[in-house]
């Protein structure tokens, strides 16, 4: 027999939870409570872990969605860059192995006139987290006031920092849950958890990056429309310019994976180098963020080749305490995977390769485990590329060397090489572009 949430409770979370087991939709009442009395304490974790895998099994429409996300804003504060000179925009990823994106974008678009309040996290398993990178830099911080963040963006263009706890306190609470309930996966929850903060984060236009493959969350190109369509709907019905592109996760980005080695990276990206995918990925992510944001007159190419994306970039490191000039941390130990025979690189599984970076010491497994800056995998060569026996493929960077023989475990079968003239079978970089 359940026992009703509270004396002066307009509704009782076992009648929610049995509303979405019986694959009704719920209203938008019984929604706008249950989160504010989730947030209160007022419905248990077991309670809204229960209504988390009905909605998993179960789903929800677009208004239900809507709904479920507007409450989770409505139960924090919302950000307004409306004093700003320029109009804002900012892109959000779903996560990958080697997805150092954010770092030259973020400077590259405010070099062309929009300014990009980018709130980050922290890495979590085999995907990196942007402001672990960044504190791999001497002196930078990623915790600013509100008052602080709107002053860099009006001078500087640029902010990559934590985000407070005030913005959707109900998506930390409910994110916590999910994790360790099995709820992780539903689609209306994830694109709910992402979209209340970005909504609540107050920029005009949004750029969503939505990985495929074994390095990225959603591992099918259809499950990744799925998302990039839902989180696309709700930006716009928030009035939110909202696109999304779907980017292949198969393989890592770049040829780094870690904390300084990918800061290091994108710091070759900005001074006209750095790998090809990087930087056509960074490119188009920012073409999408001008056009958002009604700046398509700028071709962010341009800023990159003449060194104000750079300039961008050392203001906004430097705003952040950080020394834009200071030696990046080296690893006191490296191994070498060498070629195994001669032939062409066909597969480099992102998965393996970001599982054995966050064995090196990369990543955690757990929020409050400390991270490694210098650890990581720096890999020589891209499928398609042509190899030689003995010559080395990977390189394995930690500064505790007994962590190598767990980091090699996770490589084996993370890469073929398969005889000359084979060609690999990949996703394009960018496999397609998702617009209201």
């Amino acid at each position: 027999m359940s026992e009703p949430s509270g004396r002066n409770e307009p509704f009782d979370a076992v009648d929610v939870i049995v509303t979405k087991r019986g694959k009704q939709r719920l209203s938008d009442e019984q929604i706008d409570w249950v989160i504010d009395a989730y947030t209160r304490g007022a419905v248990a974790d077991e309670q809204m872990s229960a209504l988390a895998m009905a909605i998993l099994l179960n789903g929800m429409d677009r208004e239900e969605i809507a709904r479920w996300t507007a409450a989770m804003i409505a139960s924090g504060e919302r950000m307004d860059f409306s004093s700003l000179s320029r109009p804002t925009a900012d892109k959000h990823s779903t996560g990958g192995v080697g997805d150092k994106i954010t770092l030259p974008l973020a400077p590259l678009v405010a070099a062309c006139g929009v300014a990009v309040p980018q709130l980050s996290g922290r890495g979590l398993g085999h995907t990196g987290g942007t402001l672990d990178k960044l504190e791999s830099i001497p002196g930078w911080r990623a915790d600013l006031s509100n008052e602080d963040m709107l002053r860099q963006l009006e001078d500087v263009g640029a902010v990559i920092c934590a985000a407070g706890s005030g913005l959707a306190p109900a998506d930390k609470k409910l994110y916590a849950l999910r994790d360790v309930t099995g709820t992780v996966e539903a689609i209306p929850l994830i694109a709910s958890s992402i979209m209340s903060k970005k909504i609540a984060e107050g920029t005009g236009a949004l750029v969503l990056d939505v990985k495929v493959g074994s390095g990225a969350f959603m591992k099918d190109v259809d499950d990744a429309r799925e998302l990039a369509e839902t989180m696309v709907a709700l930006g716009t019905d928030a009035g939110v310019t909202t696109v999304a592109l779907l980017t292949n996760m198969q393989v890592p980005l770049g040829l780094t994976a870690g904390n300084a080695l990918e800061v290091r990276e994108s710091v070759e990206v900005l001074d006209g180098g750095g790998p090809p995918d990087v930087v056509e990925l960074t490119v188009a992510l920012a073409r999408e963020m001008l056009a958002a944001a009604g700046r398509e007159d700028v071709d962010p190419a341009d800023a990159l080749a003449d060194g104000r994306a750079m300039d961008a970039w050392r203001a906004m490191i430097s705003a952040q305490g950080g020394d834009p000039g200071a030696a990046l941390p080296e690893a006191k130990e490296t191994h070498t995977v060498e070629a195994p025979a001669d032939g062409v690189l066909t597969q480099l599984d992102a998965l393996k390769v970001g599982v054995a970076a966050w064995r090196l010491g990369a990543g955690r497994a757990r929020k409050e485990d400390p991270v490694q800056a210098a650890a990581g995998v720096v890999m020589h060569a891209k499928p398609g590329a042509t190899v030689r026996g003995g010559e080395p493929l990977l390189t394995l960077h930690t500064d505790t060397p007994e962590r190598f023989d767990r980091a090699l475990a996770a490589l084996d079968g993370a890469y073929t090489i398969a005889p000359e003239g084979s060609r690999p079978d990949l996703l394009p970089l960018i496999i397609d572009r998702i617009a209201p």
